[in-house]
């Protein structure tokens, strides 16, 4: 199908923590003017918010947090840590939360601000509970040891006493709360695309991406 001006062009991806689907997504956004969400990043800034007002902390207190997206620092670098990383996986699992920041997302989604042609949301359910009607989903992968390994290389420039076996440990625990948490799991759906980035470059993951989104459009 050829697209109107006036369609929003939706694109959802999901995939395991490290595996590349960040960086594609913001480079993907960039190049169609798409409004980009790290969601992420959301249940990182909520996890980072538990550990540091935890006598305060509260649904309602959250709600205060997250009403307006320019409310969130999803740049601070303290969000990538491990301690963060377990506690996001932990917080995700509540239903209460998970509503809230569901209805975030689908806004965001939904409703991009005008200026972008659509939006690009990148997470664990974005491809069949947040846009399940996603005109492109994907599907972002690789090993394992790929992912900590990259993961290992962001977290030692904050944290240079950490090891990359502490890093693969966590993963494989992040992994497992991922894929087997009954609320919302990580998982592929039938119509995502899957992109292993193990042996791609960025450039190589983006022309791939971008060959599927041009193809689509054009025709």
């Amino acid at each position: 199908m050829k697209y109107k001006k006036n369609d929003i062009i939706k694109i959802a991806i999901d995939s395991p923590a490290a595996a590349g689907a960040g960086t594609l997504a913001k480079s993907i956004s960039k190049h169609y003017n798409l409004f980009y969400l790290d969601t992420g990043k959301i249940y990182r800034f909520i996890a980072h918010l538990k550990l540091k007002s935890k006598n305060n902390f509260s649904v309602s207190f959250l709600k205060k947090k997250i009403r307006d997206l320019r409310m969130i620092d999803l740049k601070n670098k303290k969000l990538l840590s491990d301690e963060v990383g377990i506690e996001a996986s932990i917080i995700s699992k509540n239903k209460k939360i998970r509503n809230l920041v569901h209805a975030f997302q689908v806004n965001y989604a939904y409703n991009p601000p005008k200026k972008y042609n659509g939006s690009c949301l990148d997470g664990r359910d974005i491809t069949y509970k947040i846009i399940p009607d996603a005109e492109f989903k994907f599907f972002i992968t690789a090993n394992i040891k790929t992912r900590a390994n990259r993961r290992f290389k962001e977290l030692k420039k904050i944290k240079k006493n950490i090891t990359f076996n502490e890093v693969l440990k966590s993963m494989k625990k992040r992994d497992k709360s991922d894929y087997s948490r009954k609320l919302s799991p990580l998982k592929k759906t039938k119509d995502s695309v899957l992109i292993n980035t193990t042996n791609l470059s960025k450039r190589a993951c983006f022309l791939k991406i971008k060959k599927i989104i041009d193809k689509r459009l054009n025709n």
